[in-house]
């Protein structure tokens, strides 16, 4: 399984945007997220709407575990490298029509060209509802709608995160149990989901197709108006809880989406602190409640309180709506207005107004256990956060970007000196909270220290507070500011999203404002503010400007909150035993005849869960037809050169004056004991200093002249081949302007780094394992899928090395090894480079307006000529694969991540297309019916690697284990099974091309491109994976029902990642299953 397809269930919590290779504003962490209504790898591209900025800090941390980068298989080798793509709809002006906006009940209220974004922004108002609307209109292609209601709870029962998953469960128009879910398996959506926040509820959607968008649109406004939900109690019981009894002689379980998906929420200590540091800084209004849900407390919410959320926040006069794209703007209103016309306007808008937080007039200390796990030392895992709310009135535009700025130059690359001095410190091994925050009403600060120890959790807070002043004291650089500004204002200027729509991300930045009755076209126009403070910083120095804010803000602002996390090896039992013994009474209070109305209650749920929808519901649902899609994949433009001997791929994109370019170096004749030591070794390039320069210098001249470098490893399996395809890859971008620099940097890094810094790496390797450590309790289908595959293939091995299990392992042994033997792991670091770094066999990847990539040859030319022309040695033989074992990973968790794996190529199966319709068509029904409907768990996927031939099934957030290892188990037979009319057939067909034609951006294009040469998979090849997508037949899903089952029955493998009571448990039934591995 590829790293991307393992990470795709990855739900929005508290950690880095992993996969994002741009430097857009809105890609921080967004620690406000709660949840959303599918776990979607792409959701954790948006994580900061507004005002901090990434900077040119190693890859490495926003990879999945630390480790590999690997593109889905399905747009390597089937896919067009862009969304297909609709006529622009007929489209004579920016503006809708004056006569059709009075017609249907509108009025402009104002009109803006966002000369950034080349966009007309109108905002218009619905005079009978109130409600707004804001219509953005532009050339970009990837459509984006959004409908925002605010939804403030009063407690905890996480009631706006269960509407938010139940309203897609069918409403008027659309009468079926899940039109979402149709959705998913038929449309060309490039985005599609939903997800609250403390204060608010988003549906929004995406699409590049026009016909298919205003499919989408329509669907969502149905959902959201006239959900069938407030008066089905049965979708309440199945997304937010319910009690469920087999039979009478059983116990009492709780189950429910949402309450399985919160267990998962609250067994992480990040989202943890979180929440508990979010709950202290506002105690007086409603973000002192979690809106996702407390375990605890969801059970405690009625089905009348439901109705009534809905009823009270539901309406359009509460409601603020967007468009933005290349659509017809009277389309848009037509479609709107149609359901605005049903309502008349009410006090929603003032009911759901968000009551000011009071600043305190003192500080506050909070003090809260996590449940950890029993291995290591308990007395060095504190986690210690400082919390400050920065103001209880609107700041004005100056002021935030000023702050905005300010966080960067302390916290944005591993040289800030804030962040610096807490890594530094030794005090702990990973930073925690996120900096400024100001997606919600109030701006707030957030920063600390993991894995602390007992006698140091004092000095974090002393260490900070220290810091402030001193930064008061002392200023910063005029090169940290110049870097500083250069990462920013290219960040900007480039809007690079990557696989999140653009739209969507000036949504989320609108909205900051709107939602509180501010500009919404504030958080759109940066430039004027941008020149203002780049102006001030020149006329009156860095020190005037940021001291002042320091120090009001931070230094001498009363309202902070100090939270400690103490572990607790007790807690997980001790909740566990809690919900067990009210579960345990509630049965005891009840009669034999109460007990039969729950049994039966139980098998109707079931029931109804289990019954597929009528033809005549899944017709009501639009769809695209056959006819819609194109029959020839887009080809990304590629002209095949070389360099003095070196390949050298030429895409010829328009790309705004930006060049992006990737070296590729074969990482074959590394050493397989050194493969651990890779990530480490990409983050030490990145982080370490020269003979001239040390790292801080380093990382403030990238920021200066680049806009952004990063490097780490590649590997995927090759169809047909053993040895894997293994690179070391170096990205970078930079303006027309800074070419020769972005080259001479990256040769600079590449040759010039020095791995001497002790202290340093050491560093390193802490917040590695902290990382890793996260990681297995959050992300445990994640690593589950890396084991399986780390047992099926040498890919995956190598991928497992670098970033699963095997991982972490090495990092608690190279903890000692760099404090008692240094030199031999400098040595290592030193090898691995003279191992792969050689113009021999490497590989040039432009993308760029052609004048531009001529010119940029010319640089890399130098810097080929730089590096060393032949290797040293051999290529290393690979030949590893993890014992074919069947393994329980036991975790502190409350909840389970159950994978199961098989190679299909080991039947004699050969690649066909129609395998990626099966196995998508496999997740959205067969699966998300049984595991996540039926079975309770947040998601239940399964993927097949086309280039390895491992299929591979993974749940998340799960409260079974064995019962959904049968669920796989019955995969065959449900496809066996399968009576598939012409309409579904033709959607499971569109939304696999929907998937294969993922939305790219020029980069991604490029990159897209350079790793398919790499795999030697040719147009033609494409062009035939699509006609067999575009040809798949019902008897294909029979016949490949058979592969299936041949290929488990033949050497499948399972992992799970869950507690230990469970894996226990799980074996007395089936004794000898899994083989126990106390992790944590």
């Amino acid at each position: 399984m590829s790293a991307q397809a393992a990470e795709r269930m990855a739900c929005l919590s508290r950690s880095p945007a992993f996969r994002s290779l741009s430097l857009p504003s809105f890609l921080q962490r967004n620690w406000h997220i709660k949840s959303s209504l599918r776990p979607s790898l792409r959701l954790g591209a948006y994580r900061r709407p507004a005002l901090q900025w990434m900077g040119t800090e190693s890859l490495q941390k926003r990879l999945f575990s630390g480790g590999f980068h690997i593109l889905h298989h399905r747009m390597l080798s089937a896919a067009a490298s862009q969304a297909v793509t609709s006529p622009p709809s007929p489209q004579t002006s920016t503006e809708a029509n004056p006569e059709v906006v009075k017609q249907l009940g509108f009025e402009k209220v104002q009109e803006q060209f966002l000369d950034e974004y080349k966009s007309t922004a109108i905002l218009y108002r619905h005079k009978k509802t109130g409600a707004e609307l804001m219509s953005v209109t532009n050339e970009d292609e990837n459509k984006v709608f959004g409908i925002v209601f605010r939804t403030p709870p009063k407690d905890s029962t996480g009631i706006p995160h269960i509407l938010e998953h139940s309203v897609l469960c069918g409403s008027r128009k659309y009468p079926l149990k899940e039109p979402f879910v149709e959705l998913l398996k038929g449309s060309l959506h490039t985005f599609l989901n939903a997800f609250t926040y403390p204060d608010r509820t988003c549906y929004p959607v995406a699409s590049t197709n026009t016909k298919d968008f205003y499919n989408l649109v329509d669907v969502y406004l149905d959902a959201v108006f006239f959900p069938k939900c407030v008066n089905d109690k049965q979708i309440f019981q199945q997304e937010g809880w319910h009690h469920e009894l087999n039979e009478i002689s059983e116990e009492i379980t709780l189950k429910g989406v949402v309450f399985n998906e919160m267990k998962g929420v609250y067994s992480q200590p990040d989202n943890l602190l979180g929440r508990v540091s979010q709950q202290a800084l506002f105690p007086d209004n409603t973000y002192g409640v979690d809106s996702g849900g407390d375990p605890a407390v969801i059970p405690k919410l009625t089905f009348e309180e439901f109705q009534e959320f809905h009823r009270k926040f539901y309406h359009p006069s509460n409601a603020r709506i967007w468009f933005y794209g290349d659509d017809d703007p009277n389309e848009r209103l037509r479609l709107i207005s149609a359901y605005l016309d049903e309502f008349e306007e009410n006090e929603a808008a003032r009911e759901s107004e968000v009551k000011v937080q009071n600043l305190f007039t003192e500080p506050r200390t909070v003090t809260e256990t996590y449940a950890a796990g029993e291995t290591g030392d308990l007395k060095k895992k504190h986690i210690l956060c400082v919390n400050w709310v920065l103001a209880d009135t609107p700041l004005d535009m100056e002021t935030e970007l000023a702050i905005g700025f300010l966080d960067h130059l302390m916290l944005g690359t591993p040289a800030a000196p804030l962040r610096k001095a807490l890594l530094e410190s030794g005090f702990g091994e990973a930073i925690v909270g996120g900096g400024v925050d100001d997606d919600l009403l109030q701006p707030q600060f957030s920063l600390g220290l993991k894995n602390v120890s007992e006698e140091n959790v004092l000095k974090v807070e002393e260490l900070i507070m220290a810091k402030l002043k001193e930064l008061v004291d002392v200023g910063f650089t005029s090169e940290a500011v110049e870097a500083s500004m250069n990462t920013i204002e290219f960040s900007l200027r480039e809007n690079n999203t990557g696989s999140f729509p653009r739209g969507l991300s000036l949504m989320l930045r609108a909205m900051g404002n709107w939602l509180y009755g501010r500009d919404p076209f504030e958080p759109l126009r940066f430039a004027k503010p941008l020149e203002q403070l780049k102006d001030r910083i020149a006329a009156e120095g860095p020190k005037a400007v940021f001291a002042p804010l320091i120090t009001k803000f931070l230094l001498e602002n009363p309202h902070k909150v100090t939270v400690l996390l103490q572990p607790d090896t007790d807690k997980g039992t001790v909740i566990e035993n809690e919900e067990k013994e009210l579960l345990k009474k509630l049965k005891e209070s009840m009669t034999k005849e109460d007990l039969a109305e729950l049994v039966r209650a139980t098998e109707e749920l079931r029931l109804k869960q289990e019954t597929p929808d009528p033809p005549e519901a899944l017709a009501t649902v639009p769809c695209l037809s056959l006819d819609d899609i194109p029959k020839e994949p887009i080809r990304v433009p590629m002209d095949i050169g070389d360099i003095k001997g070196t390949t050298v791929l030429r895409h010829d994109l328009f790309t705004n004056d930006v060049l992006y370019a990737d070296l590729a170096f074969d990482m074959s004749y590394i050493d397989a004991e050194l493969l651990p030591l890779i990530p480490l070794f990409c983050q030490s390039v990145m982080e370490m200093g020269t003979k001239d320069m040390d790292f801080v210098q380093l990382n403030q001249l990238i920021g200066r002249k680049t806009g952004g470098i990063s490097i780490y490893p590649s590997t995927t399996s090759k169809r047909g081949k053993k040895e894997p395809c293994s690179n070391i890859i170096v990205r970078g971008k930079a303006m027309a302007s800074q070419i020769q620099d972005l080259f001479e940097l990256m040769r600079i890094l590449l040759q010039d780094v020095q791995f001497t810094d002790q202290q340093r790496f050491k560093q390193f390797v802490s917040q590695s394992k902290a990382r890793m450590e996260n990681a297995l309790r959050g992300r445990g289908h994640s690593i589950a899928a890396a084991r399986m595959d780390a047992k099926m293939n040498i890919a995956g091995w190598v991928s497992e090395q670098m970033g699963g299990l095997s991982y972490f392992d090495f990092l608690q042994n190279l903890e000692r090894q760099v404090d008692n033997d240094w030199s031999s792991v400098s040595a290592s670091l030193e090898k691995i480079r003279l191992s792969f770094l050689c113009s021999q066999g490497a590989l040039v990847n432009l993308t760029a307006e052609s004048k531009l990539i001529t010119k940029a040859e010319a640089y890399a030319a130098s810097l080929l000529d730089a590096l060393p022309s032949m290797r040293i040695g051999n290529t290393s033989k690979w030949n590893s694969c993890l014992d074919l074992c069947n393994e329980g990973l036991a975790v502190p968790t409350q909840v389970n991540y159950v994978g199961k794996a098989f190679n299909i190529y080991d039947t004699g199966y050969e690649l066909n297309g129609h395998a990626y319709v099966i196995s998508k068509y496999i997740s959205n029904t067969w699966l998300w019916d049984r595991v996540r409907v039926s079975g309770g768990a947040y998601g239940g996927f399964c993927d097949f690697d086309s280039h390895s031939g491992v299929f591979s099934y993974l749940s998340y957030r799960d409260p079974n284990l064995l019962e959904t290892l049968e669920i796989y188990d019955k995969t065959p037979e449900f496809l066996r099974g399968l009576e598939l009319d012409q309409d579904s057939l033709s959607k499971a067909i569109i939304g696999t091309i929907g998937d294969v034609d993922a939305y790219q951006l020029p980069d991604a294009k490029g990159y897209t491109s350079m790793i398919r040469y790499q795999l030697g998979i040719t147009e033609e090849e494409r062009k035939q994976r699509r006609e067999e997508i575009m040809s798949t037949k019902l008897k294909d899903f029979k016949e490949f029902a058979d592969v299936l089952e041949a290929a488990s029955k033949s050497k499948s493998v399972a992992v799970v990642v869950a507690s230990e009571d469970d894996i226990v448990a799980a074996n007395k039934r089936s004794p000898g299953l899994f083989e126990l591995k106390k992790i944590l």
